[in-house]
């Protein structure tokens, strides 16, 4: 009866502990140095990732609060700002509204932007239009900070990367740097920054042309485990290559953010913040 009782009360203080967790929310910082540019000064960029139907209370104001206080150059939003089985944008766009008086916003979709209705779609963009964000689809746009230059793309990766025809996840496409090229051109001169929602694919993203990319998609791993890692992603596979933090390829990087939203474990809600110094 006793190990019955410490049993049950193990698992009370660990759904507690899940509950108190997943309403919290964290800063994870990170500064890189390129070799692209010659610059002491650091280019502040916050990423926000995978927010699915979480909401936040007083109207996203403390959310928004913690964002300002980082005094971004540039704020990215990597896809999943909403759920495929969202029927409102009300709330969405407060938050955007929000964001774009601290700086500019640039956006690119998840794979459950993809999953939206043409008509929920076309709701989707004039939302974020109506509240000021750049919405990068299979685009780029500039940004220019004293004098520097940095390109900013943004990519639709097809469906069939995140299921099958069936809705399942074998055999899952992948994506090739050619593709890349199709879909978004040759990577122009300069330091190119690339929005993907899934980081699976980070070595094509560096053969086209990404110095860094911005992913998120993995809610890193769901469950992470201290030395091993995350656990599971959202195609079924275990412990994935990329969950969360800085990933380095030669001179070009990634960094994957665990994102806002869904029910995770040891693994708390992130806002991720990057100094970039272009030397």
């Amino acid at each position: 009866m006793r190990i019955f009782i410490c049993l049950l009360l193990l698992g009370v203080m660990f759904l507690l502990y899940v509950g108190v967790e997943n309403r919290m929310l964290i800063v994870r910082r990170y500064k890189i140095s390129t070799d692209n540019f010659s610059s002491q000064e650091s280019i502040k960029i916050v990423q926000i990732s995978d927010i699915h139907k979480r909401k936040y209370s007083n109207g996203w104001s403390r959310f928004v609060m913690r964002v300002k206080e980082l005094s971004p150059d540039m704020i990215f939003i990597t896809g999943d700002l909403v759920s495929r089985t969202e029927i409102s944008l009300e709330s969405t766009q407060i938050l955007l509204e929000k964001l774009c008086l601290i700086c500019p916003v640039y956006c690119s979709k998840g794979n459950h932007e993809l999953d939206l209705s043409a008509e929920m779609m076309e709701k989707y963009r004039k939302m974020m239009k109506n509240a000021g964000a750049v919405f990068l689809e299979n685009d780029s746009t500039v940004f220019e900070k004293d004098g520097r230059k940095i390109n900013i793309y943004g990519t639709d990766l097809k469906k069939s990367v995140y299921k099958n025809e069936n809705g399942g996840y074998a055999a899952l496409d992948r994506i090739t740097s050619d593709e890349l090229t199709q879909s978004l051109g040759d990577a122009k001169e300069g330091f190119n920054i690339l929005l993907a929602h899934n980081p699976f694919f980070f070595e094509e993203y560096a053969k086209w042309g990404a110095d860094l990319t911005f992913s998120g998609h993995v809610h890193g791993g769901a469950v992470y485990v201290p030395f091993i890692g995350g656990i599971l992603s959202p195609e079924r596979n275990f412990f994935p290559k990329y969950t969360k933090g800085l990933y380095k390829k030669d001179s070009q990087y990634m960094l994957v953010s665990t994102g806002i939203g869904k029910l995770r474990v040891f693994n708390p809600p992130e806002i991720l913040y990057a100094e970039l110094f272009l030397k």
